[in-house]
This record gives structure tokens, C-alpha cells and sequence, in this order.
């Protein structure tokens, strides 16, 4: 499935850099570039968007007050950090917060995981109120890799590792991780330990015919 993007910055240099962001993105395509209230809102009357990347500070109107009119999701990126600023845009419906100057990494972690968020979502008939859970835990995993890493640990090589799980099919072993990534079988473990120690891995034993049991690793999402 392709997600249909609407990008909105009034700062025509910064739309267009997240608009390079979202597109490096496989599964999200920019279908426009907007900058102001009024534009956006003949975007998305356009091209029926699944999401929106919004400013808060358009020059004819707040993004925030925007965000109720859209009747498609909505990503709120933004300068504005204050808690009320914060509030008002979670209050208003917007399916995460990314705060600006930020990373194609720290973009693409988030529509990653709002994907998935969509992908648990599509089933057909009534859901379970585990089904509801795991998908709102799934829209905020995004969030949440670069905090669960150590002192001395590399963010880099936690969200290798992390996509590493997120993209089996199975769970998988230290060494398995270790032998895609690169990695020494001890320092694989040790990142999938702290991601399991943050509750973003389900972590099972696998026992052979000799020897200690193996442990196995999977995304919680995945599950």
C-alpha cells in the first residue's frame, strides 16, 4: 500500500526538504507542497490524502485550528515546543508530533511506524480491544528507539537493529541479527537486551537437542 502525502511549511525551502524526506520513504508518495490554510485545505479536497505533514504557524491560520477540517490524518511538524502548543495539536487529533529541525531518520521512524499503525487497522469486522492497544502503541513506536538507549550505546545501531526486527517475518536470534547487520554476536545481544528491557521486544526461548536454551527476539508490533 502507497500512503498519499500533503506536505505543508510556509518556508518554501523547508517544505521541500520534508517533501525529499517523505519520498525517501518507501510506501509514502507526495501528492502536493503546500504553504498557507487555504491551500491545504484544496489539497487535500484535491487529492484526498491519507496524511498530512502540518506547520503550526501558516500565515493565515494555525495548524492546529486547521487540523479538525482536514478529515484525513495529520503529522504535526513544527518549531512550536511548548506544552501548550503540544496539547492543543494532540487535543485537536494529530497522530504524532515531530519537532523541527529534525532528521530524515526521526521522519521516517514515525511514518514507518504510522504504516504499520494503518496496516493493523485494515483488517476487516470488529476489533478487540488488544487489536486497538497494540495499534496505539504501534503509532508512537517511532518515538521511542533513540530513548530507549543507553549512556555509551549508538542510537544509530539501536535503530539497526530495531529495523532489523521490525522487518522479520519470525522472531530471530542474536546471531541472526548479527550476521545481517555486521555485527559481533555480544554486541547484537546487548541492543536487543535494552530493547527488550524497554518492552519493545518479546523475547522467547528456543531450546535444541544440547546445550542452553537460544533466545529469540521479536518486534512487539509484529506480533
Amino acid at each position: 500500500m502507497t500512503f498519499a502525502v500533503v506536505v505543508v511549511d510556509d518556508d518554501f525551502r523547508v517544505a521541500q526538504l520534508h517533501a525529499q524526506f517523505v519520498q525517501a520513504v518507501p510506501g509514502f508518495e507526495v501528492v502536493a507542497v503546500v504553504h498557507d490554510a487555504a491551500s491545504t485545505r484544496h489539497a487535500v479536497t484535491t487529492f484526498a490524502p491519507d496524511l498530512v505533514l502540518l506547520d503550526m504557524y501558516l500565515p493565515d491560520e494555525l495548524g492546529t485550528d486547521l487540523v479538525p477540517e482536514l478529515r484525513c490524518d495529520v503529522l504535526m511538524v513544527t518549531a512550536a515546543s511548548d506544552a501548550s502548543s503540544v496539547r492543543r495539536a494532540l487535543g485537536a487529533g494529530v497522530v504524532n508530533y515531530l519537532v523541527k529541525p529534525f532528521t530524515l531518520g526521526d521522519l521516517a521512524d514515525r511514518l514507518r511506524a504510522y504504516a504499520r499503525y494503518r496496516g493493523q487497522l485494515s483488517r476487516p469486522g470488529p476489533l478487540e480491544q488488544s487489536d486497538i492497544d497494540r495499534a496505539v502503541r504501534t503509532l508512537r513506536e517511532g518515538d521511542l528507539v533513540d530513548g530507549t538507549v543507553p549512556k555509551g550505546r549508538s542510537p544509530q545501531t539501536a535503530r539497526l537493529v530495531a529495523d532489523s526486527l521490525r522487518g522479520a517475518r519470525e522472531p530471530r536470534t542474536a546471531s541472526e541479527v548479527a550476521g545481517e547487520l555486521g555485527l559481533s554476536r555480544p554486541t547484537a545481544q546487548r541492543y536487543l537486551a535494552d530493547l527488550a528491557a524497554a518492552g519493545r521486544v518479546d523475547v522467547t526461548l528456543r531450546y535444541g537437542t544440547a546445550g542452553r536454551p537460544e533466545h529469540r527476539y521479536a518486534w512487539r508490533g509484529n506480533r
